[in-house]
């Protein structure tokens, strides 16, 4: 498959993907990433190994969406917790005796 990444036209295959990332340890996902065998890799790492581009030359939209069209399994970001109030120990006592919590 024919794809444009960082400006430049690759020629694809998920063989050739496979092959590329074979014996290459994933790094610690902390955002996008793809699937590759049984590993989870972040999507620039993927990106640089099979364009051996710099990271800082393409986006990881662009390697999402050739991964996608070769048939891998993409995960987006994580979504991020919700954050709970935390309360002082002013509130906590309030709340402890059912008085309302001021906000």
């Amino acid at each position: 498959m024919r794809c444009v990444i960082a400006r430049f036209p690759f020629d694809l295959t998920k063989s050739g993907v496979l092959e590329s990332m074979k014996g290459i340890k994933p790094e610690q996902v902390v955002g996008e990433s793809v699937i590759i065998g049984r590993r989870n890799y972040p999507v620039k790492q993927v990106g640089q190994v099979i364009t051996r581009q710099d990271r800082r030359d393409f986006s990881a939209g662009e390697v999402l969406r050739a991964m996608n069209q070769l048939g891998f399994t993409c995960r987006g970001l994580p979504r991020a917790a919700v954050p709970t109030r935390v309360l002082g120990p002013l509130q906590q006592a309030s709340a402890m005796l059912g008085i309302p919590v001021p906000v």
